[in-house]
């Protein structure tokens, strides 16, 4: 049977818009182009293939329920745009670590009397090929606990938030010795604040302009936001938005990129204020104001779809490592930048030379038939 088992870490409103999401389209047909799916099929793989087995969180409100109740459960608190019947999926007591910064302990109740499971035995299991990590920003330990947990059961990794290992060569070559692949670090949206920065700069760039200076300050009110409130949490989320926008460039633009405020009554819409100033022909100045406005978490989701599928063919095809021009493409902090066209080229080439497993099956059978 076609499907990619994937466990979710951390059940938040990311996780939420993605299992909405797989729900949404599990009827699209495969030679259409449907709105809001960049592939319809990654390969052999639709996005009805996505099969979430194992799902691992902290809040108490969320421990113990079915994965389709959890996600709708506060303070989630992303868009409702499809039903999603029950999973049979149980939620997990993950080990908490540094998963909650001090402005989050009011907002998520933990139960410290419930046990925290055994991730990778856990994983194991539900026979898990992908773990998605949806974890608070900040959460340096949680991640490579998640990280480790996924080679110690033989997954490949999705790395969605802003710590390093995807683009980390010490951990990129854990999973090189284990045979994996991974992909990240800290997605990018479908059109979000980071990709609509880049191609303004690159836009800039390709037309003589010189950039002096640029800013890009995003609030919204999501617990992602309020978590980002605890500077020591977003060192590594400004590194990676910063290097995604100033690597379009060669020389060096003073730049102030990153989360601004937290506003409760935004939820999970997030606003977006993009500056950029420059010399045109002439030594003339010129500046772009731009405000984007989207729904956070459903603009991840699209990426995210793209980026398990891709997991899973390397996975299929025994390519391990760090997934560059997938991670390029679909991530604000791989390990090598590229402009986001040749990245894009570069993830196309990736589904069109990348055999799948029947293919792959087939020419063995092949191969075996002739000797």
């Amino acid at each position: 049977m076609r499907e990619i088992r994937v466990a979710i870490a951390g059940v938040g409103n990311c996780a939420s818009s993605l299992i909405q999401g797989v729900e949404y389209y599990k009827d699209a047909k495969s030679e259409d182009t449907i709105p809001g799916l960049m592939h319809t099929k990654f390969g052999r793989y639709h996005i009805k293939d996505i099969k979430f087995v194992a799902a691992f969180d902290i809040n108490a409100h969320k421990v113990g329920k079915d994965l389709s109740e959890a996600i709708f459960t506060e303070p989630n608190c992303t868009v409702k745009f499809s039903e999603v019947p029950k999973v049979g999926v149980e939620v997990h007591k993950a080990p908490v670590m540094d998963g909650i910064g001090k402005y989050l302990k009011d907002v998520i109740p933990v139960n410290n009397s419930q046990k925290p499971v055994d991730v990778a035995k856990a994983m194991e299991k539900a026979q898990v090929d992908v773990l998605i990590n949806y974890l608070p920003v900040g959460s340096a330990m949680a991640t490579r606990y998640f990280a480790q947990a996924a080679i110690d059961a033989g997954a490949g990794f999705v790395n969605c938030i802003p710590e390093f290992i995807a683009s980390d060569n010490e951990w990129a070559q854990k999973f090189t010795r284990a045979g994996l692949p991974v992909a990240g670090d800290d997605i990018k949206s479908q059109v979000g604040a980071t990709i609509l920065h880049r191609a303004l700069v690159q836009l800039l760039k390709d037309r003589g302009v010189k950039v002096e200076e640029t800013y890009q300050l995003n609030i919204g009110g999501n617990t992602d936001f309020k978590n980002m409130l605890q500077e020591s949490r977003v060192k590594s989320k400004r590194i990676s938005k910063t290097e995604a926008v100033t690597s379009m460039v060669d020389y060096e633009v003073p730049t102030r990129i990153g989360p601004s405020d937290y506003v409760p009554f935004l939820n999970d819409n997030k606003q977006a204020f993009i500056y950029v100033k420059g010399r045109k022909f002439g030594d003339i100045p010129l500046t772009i104001q731009v405000h984007l406005s989207v729904e956070d978490s459903p603009n991840s989701a699209g990426v995210a779809v793209d980026a398990i599928r891709a997991t899973k063919m390397a996975l299929d095809n025994n390519i391990k490592g760090s997934l560059e021009g997938v991670s390029a493409y679909l991530f604000k902090h791989p390990s090598r930048q590229y402009p986001d066209a040749l990245a894009r080229e570069m993830v196309e080439t990736f589904i069109k030379e990348t055999p799948t497993r029947k293919s792959t099956e087939e020419n063995h059978l092949k191969s075996i038939s002739t000797h």
